[in-house]
């Protein structure tokens, strides 16, 4: 067939095809509508809070942060070099949690919940999304708030503000402490180590 026939041909075949009307795409996505699931999820996250005694502190106990200040804490004992590797984003994300929309005590709740879930999951890296809360009054309220109640839970061993390509100053990566099942494994494998010897 030559190139003139198979342009008549194309024609023919999509002549009555009119192409779609291109539409400007926005910045911001659509919020996403809270489930039958999520609403349980997060009443049932509120009430074993209330059993369990969350101990994170409450907005009007919390130091504020400004929205872009980096969030960064290292408990003693922690080693520099890994808290630097902390820093510069190097440790596998294994689980993460976005508190977009959340009020603070949703936030405390599901924070709360979160890294204790974690821990008992033997995930060691974890990421909170908290906003950087810039446009909000009182500013960065979550971001503080995070700050705060990180520093309280004995399984956080350290944090810092996430790499750009993380999510930035409006994200917090932390590094969690081994669960106990995870330090008796260890110790396990350790003394078989030294026996054989």
């Amino acid at each position: 067939m030559s190139e003139h026939n198979e342009g008549d041909l194309f024609r023919q075949f999509v002549g009555d095809v009119k192409p779609l009307k291109q539409t400007v795409r926005g910045d911001k996505r659509p919020a996403a509508k809270d489930t039958p699931g999520l609403i349980e999820r997060r009443r049932a996250a509120q009430e074993l809070g209330n059993k369990e005694g969350n101990y994170l502190a409450r907005q009007e106990h919390i130091s504020p942060v400004k929205p872009w200040d980096l969030l960064s804490f290292k408990r003693d004992g922690v080693q520099h070099g890994v808290f630097r590797s902390l820093k510069q984003g190097k440790y596998v994300i294994d689980a993460t949690i976005d508190l977009h929309g959340r009020t603070v005590q949703q936030a405390r709740q599901e924070v709360f919940h979160f890294l204790r879930e974690c821990v008992e999951r033997d995930i060691r890296c974890a990421t909170i999304t908290h906003g950087k809360g810039q446009h909000r009054d009182p500013p960065a309220l979550l971001k503080s708030c995070v700050n705060h109640w990180l520093q309280q839970m004995d399984e956080v061993l350290a944090f810092h503000s996430a790499r750009p390509q993380q999510g930035g100053s409006g994200s917090t990566n932390v590094l969690l402490r081994k669960s106990q099942a995870q330090k008796d494994k260890n110790s396990e494998k350790f003394n078989r180590k030294t026996s054989r010897k």
